[in-house]
């Protein structure tokens, strides 16, 4: 049962919503969408140092396969043990300590990585990395959909979660004169220090990112909540030069300390059984896709088409382009198109141009530039549906299971696609079989197209419309069993 202290009429979150943009909102973007550049930038460096690590005088006794397969792998059962860990924690203590804390245990992880030495330390530390990460998507995503307008909160997640591929795209290009110009046993341990200098930076400017104040006036701190949103309202005054029209509708909170498993699972699988089939059909489709080929997209250029360790990384940067690209264009479309038309539409285009692209690897009309060119078009459509996975688990669930419901959908979707994928992978592009690679490509397709499927039938119409009226807060259905009753 959860522990609930006193009853309270507020404002704060319709507050909130009717904020025009303002440069504050800037800040929250850049200290907070920042992690999924970290993260891009964490599975370019070792899908293009592959080959380099697995070279004789690396400095480190493993295989290509091992490094896009078991590595890959351990990065990504981290990144689900730390959502699942650290979304626990996010509903229970706070977004902002947990996004704090989860940023500095990635930092520490992957500057370690920097100084492997055999492969059990490598894997170790791939493990750490990743469970930093995953603890980032639950904190930050609950934190960015909590502050964001709800007008706005489409398209900026949509464009947040696709800056992954920003990382990507620096990773991508970093790597290139590491492997050029640098001693095998030293560009890939510089490539790893890089994330940790980012990182710090990063928890510089996250330190001024405000806490939750929808959170916190649910956990009995509706003073401090109220100081903070009077403090954002008087930025955005001064910075746009608006006054601000007063805010009557309310929102009655019974407030609490926590919420327990029995109640979070309840209200995820037995209040909202659709939302539950559709989060996780979505991150199934989007981490399989991606996981499964992004960690081996360098093998797969020098498998096929012998392109140098040191060359592949201009080749990832251009398909980074077209990730980014997708949710940057995109992006404002599911706000005004709506989530659900949006969401199955990049879903099913984006899988059924890869089953194209697989087709034509099959018939060897492909070569190393064409082929990559596929990928950008289909990665377009991709990124985008893959944003919007993050962007639904974050919003159709009430705000007290918010960061354990991303972090479950996310956890079990991706110990699917991205534990299995990057495993089966790199065995079926080991065995240098055409036939197997496009096997792999087309399990991909077809998982993403099945996810397009549930979308279109149990999407939500979710665009511009309060968190609170999306899915009523546990806390304000008690308040009003509370006021009921007196």
């Amino acid at each position: 049962m959860s522990t609930a202290t006193d009853t309270v009429t507020t404002n704060l979150p319709r507050r909130l919503d009717r904020l025009p943009w303002a440069r504050w909102h800037w800040l929250i973007v850049i200290g907070l969408g920042t992690v999924w550049i970290l993260d891009g930038l964490e599975v370019t460096i070792v899908g293009n140092l592959s080959g380099q690590l697995a070279e004789k005088g690396s400095g480190i006794a493993i295989t290509q396969s091992q490094v896009t397969g078991v590595a890959a792998a351990l990065y990504v059962a981290g990144a689900c043990l730390g959502a699942l860990f650290f979304g626990r924690l996010t509903d229970r203590y706070g977004r902002k300590k947990l996004f704090l804390i989860t940023l500095a245990v990635y930092l520490v992880a992957t500057a370690l990585t920097a100084f492997s030495f055999t492969a059990w330390w490598f894997f170790l530390f791939r493990f750490f990395t990743g469970f930093g990460i995953g603890g980032e998507y639950a904190a930050i995503n609950s934190a960015i959909d909590e502050l964001i307008p709800a007008r706005h909160r489409g398209r900026i997640d949509i464009i947040i979660n696709g800056t992954f591929w920003l990382g990507a795209l620096l990773g991508a290009l970093i790597t290139v004169p590491l492997l050029q110009d640098l001693p095998v046993n030293v560009g890939w341990r510089i490539a790893f220090a890089l994330g940790a200098v980012l990182a710090v930076v990063i928890l510089l400017v996250r330190r001024s990112v405000p806490e939750s104040p929808r959170w916190l006036v649910i956990h009995g701190r509706a003073a401090e909540a109220d100081e903070i949103i009077q403090s954002i309202e008087d930025t955005v005054e001064r910075e746009t030069g608006q006054r601000l029209e007063e805010v009557e509708e309310t929102i009655r909170i019974r407030q609490r300390h926590s919420t327990t498993f029995t109640e979070i699972a309840r209200t995820i699988f037995a209040r909202y059984p659709k939302r539950a089939v559709l989060g996780f059909s979505l991150f199934v489709g989007q981490a399989f896709l991606y996981n499964a080929i992004t960690f081996g997209f360098a093998q797969i250029l020098g498998t096929f088409f012998n392109v140098p360790n040191g060359s592949t990384g201009y080749y990832f940067a251009a398909i980074a382009v077209g990730n980014l690209l997708g949710p940057l264009l995109l992006g404002p479309l599911f706000d005004s198109v709506g989530r659900r038309m949006m969401i199955a539409g990049t879903y099913l285009l984006s899988g059924a141009l890869l089953f194209g692209t697989a087709f034509l690897f099959s018939q060897g009309v492909l070569n190393a530039v064409s082929m990559t060119l596929c990928w950008c078009v289909v990665l377009f459509f991709a990124s985008a549906g893959a944003s919007s996975a993050y962007l639904t688990v974050s919003e159709v669930f009430p705000l007290e299971t918010r960061a354990m419901a991303i972090a479950f959908f996310y956890a079990l979707g991706t110990a699917v696609g991205g534990i299995t994928g990057p495993l089966i992978f790199a065995h079926l592009i080991g065995s240098k079989r055409v036939g197997d690679a496009v096997l792999a490509f087309c399990l991909g397709a077809g998982l993403m197209m099945a996810a397009g499927v549930v979308a279109a039938f149990l999407g939500v119409r979710a665009e511009r419309r309060n968190l609170e009226d999306l899915a009523t807060p546990l806390s304000a259905e008690a308040a009003e069993v509370a006021h009921a009753a007196a």
